[in-house]
């Protein structure tokens, strides 16, 4: 799976056919892509210039398929393609169609994966895109969830149940390489539910659907001709490493979804990304920043101590200017006994006290008298915006605002993944130590 260089397609592949959903006859001819150009649809039917990256900004959300669109122009049902792609690692390519939707062949990704082996993949020479999942990232809603872990290499779990129905349910579990994806995902095909037939047909879904393409599964939980006992939880795995190619990169790490579709595959997409971006930022700031401070740096500007400190960190410190440090927040916090029992929760004061301290390193380290205090005079603006849990690590900021020989004002901002949880500017008065 992970390849070392960027790939692309050898040579012109072409498919035709109609599309599951639309029933519309297509010609979709897959062409080579040059090094780091990425993945491109192209509207032949509309005209060259009715081209479409594959990004997640791109990324349209429909019912029972994946689209990609700019404006009014899109191109549907792209997850069976885009699973193949994935799988062989095929970074960069021009995927030509002169319709809305990709044929569907066989409802499965067998076709498309056997005809891009026979054209063969050029390698590109410019090192290939991987992403390792660093940390838990997940997505849910009532009745789905998908949550990627860490791993040493690509596996997917995936259960399949329906509420209602505890006769149906089929679990799959794979280390994901090319040659088991030929034999044991590529030939699953798509699957409707008996009783959701109607229901398709009315919101004009389905229209290419046929007997050999589509895999009925009866109010039994009895999957019809099915080419495996479990057919309709390997077809998900497909539609799962399809919907995740909108990456566009090689993933590392273990996929355990429970009823996930489209829609939720894109969300776990989307909150990967935004948490790649976010570790390569602190990345930076802890390897490539010479101006950051550890505990004992941090004692000799601050008076406080265990169990009292709650800077574990600081990554980077411009004097005068601004810090950015981080707390980690366990289990053995001794405010967690109390606060509460059961459902621990950092009190939003101590999250203050966090980023007050963190103020006070950036007030001392630039002052001429490193010797002094920062007591607090008060607060303004204070914002808690979401709940601080163990496991949570605080990414604490600090910005002057303004400084005088006996004052200060500091804007800060405490974040968990990106996202602020505690928001205030803080008043200092700055005093002599006795």
């Amino acid at each position: 799976m992970p390849t070392l260089s960027q790939q692309t397609i050898r040579n012109e592949t072409v498919f035709t056919g109609p599309g599951l959903h639309s029933g519309v006859e297509t010609k979709l001819r897959l062409l080579p892509g040059e090094p780091d150009s990425g993945i491109h649809f192209v509207r032949t039917d509309i005209g060259p210039e009715a081209r479409i990256p594959l990004t997640l900004e791109t990324l349209r959300r429909h019912p029972r398929r994946t689209s990609f669109g700019i404006g009014d122009i899109e191109v549907h049902t792209c997850e069976h393609l885009l699973s193949v792609l994935h799988v062989l690692g095929i970074e960069n390519g021009i995927i030509e169609i002169d319709g809305p939707e990709v044929p569907g062949l066989d409802g499965s990704s067998l076709q498309f994966l056997e005809a891009i082996g026979e054209t063969g993949i050029e390698k590109q020479g410019s090192r290939g895109r991987s992403l390792a999942i660093a940390n838990a990232v997940s997505a849910e809603d009532d009745m789905a969830s998908v949550v990627a872990l860490p791993g040493d290499d690509l596996r997917v779990t995936y259960t399949l149940q329906y509420p209602g129905d505890p006769g149906f349910n089929q679990t799959v579990d794979f280390k994901i390489t090319e040659e088991l994806y030929a034999k044991e995902i590529a030939p699953a095909r798509t699957f409707v539910l008996e009783r959701e037939v109607k229901e398709l047909k009315a919101q004009g879904l389905g229209k290419g659907a046929t007997e050999e393409n589509t895999v009925i599964v009866t109010d039994s939980g009895e999957a019809l001709g099915g080419r495996f006992i479990d057919e309709p939880a390997r077809h998900k795995v497909l539609d799962l490493l399809g919907d995740l190619y909108v990456l566009r990169c090689s993933i590392q790490g273990h996929i355990i979804a429970h009823r996930s579709g489209h829609g939720l595959n894109a969300q776990l997409a989307s909150k990967i990304a935004e948490a790649h971006v976010r570790a390569m930022e602190l990345e930076d700031i802890l390897v490539k920043s010479p101006r950051g401070l550890e505990i004992r740096d941090i004692h000799k500007l601050l008076p406080h101590r265990y169990p009292f400190l709650l800077v574990d960190r600081v990554l980077e410190v411009e004097d005068g200017v601004r810090a950015v440090g981080l707390k980690n927040v366990t289990f053995n916090e001794e405010f967690f006994q109390g606060h509460f029992p059961g459902q621990p929760v950092m009190p939003g004061v101590l999250q203050l006290e966090a980023l007050a301290q963190l103020s006070g390193v950036l007030l001392l380290r630039g002052s001429a008298d490193a010797s002094r205090l920062a007591y607090i005079l008060g607060m303004d603006d204070v914002k808690f915006r979401k709940t601080v849990i163990p496991g949570d690590q605080l990414i604490l900021e600090a910005e002057l605002k303004r400084l005088r020989e006996r004052s200060a004002q500091v804007q800060v901002r405490a974040t968990v993944d990106g996202k602020p949880v505690t928001e205030a500017t803080i008043r200092f008065m700055l005093v002599d130590a006795q």
